[in-house]
């Protein structure tokens, strides 16, 4: 079974690229499942099974959903070796710029928009710095020029990775991405011992573990704080 991880911002178009992408997996005759995390709610999993894809959700709830991510990921993997999948697809809620739930042995997608902003490249982090293959999608609302900027600001902090343009609705650009998630001669069959390719996000602070009044005295833990420049 090949594995393969999408994350991205909220409402950059994740959903919508992966089952264009699954069409035409499924059109090799392949297998494909997918499972969803995200962190209160999402009802994308009604679109995949009235897509036929086998599917399973996870949701966080006050957990950070990389956190959630990596705990489960073991769990994922099984249940897709015993669905006789070919293709496990996990998409991640993207939550925050920071997230990083990608593995270093298993293919690292990351879909971004064109409409997030020129600069948003370089406000995200490893999410986008340390994926495999980069997604740049809505290209149809903006210039050729804009699309080329944007594409090069992408380059700019991930030089290394694969910049495709995907179109979620018409669904351009999906077979070529297709071809590149999955090899017959990659076998996943556990993740036990592998290494995600950077750290999570720091937790584990009072507000954590459910603190809600504000004050210096109120916070313990994993805390930094601005610096104003106002310290003598």
């Amino acid at each position: 079974m090949n594995l393969v991880t999408v994350s991205g911002p909220p409402s950059s178009g994740k959903t919508a690229v992966i089952l264009k992408t699954i069409d035409s997996v499924q059109k090799r005759g392949l297998k494909v499942g997918v499972v969803k995390f995200d962190c209160l709610y999402t009802d994308d999993d009604i679109l995949y099974e009235k897509a036929g894809v086998k599917v399973k959700k996870g949701l966080s709830g006050s957990l950070c959903p990389d956190h959630y991510f990596v705990s489960n990921i073991e769990e994922v993997t099984q249940w897709g070796l015993k669905e006789g999948l070919d293709l496990l697809i996990t998409e991640s809620a993207g939550l925050c710029n920071r997230c990083s739930p990608y593995i270093k042995t298993v293919t690292a997608v990351c879909v971004i928009d064109n409409l997030s902003g020129i600069n948003t490249p370089k406000k995200i982090g490893p999410m986008l710095k340390t994926a495999d293959i980069v997604i740049i999608t809505k290209g149809d609302i903006v210039s050729q020029a804009e699309r080329e900027v944007f594409a090069s600001r992408v380059n700019t902090v991930n030089p290394g990775a694969t910049i495709m343009h995907v179109n979620g609705l018409t669904g351009q650009g999906a077979y070529e991405l297709s071809t590149l998630l999955y090899d017959d001669k990659v076998e996943v069959k556990t993740l036990v011992g592998e290494k995600l390719r950077f750290s999570m996000p720091s937790a584990l602070c009072s507000y954590c573990l459910g603190e809600t009044r504000i004050g210096e005295s109120y916070q313990m833990g994993n805390v930094r704080k601005i610096d104003l420049g106002d310290k003598k």
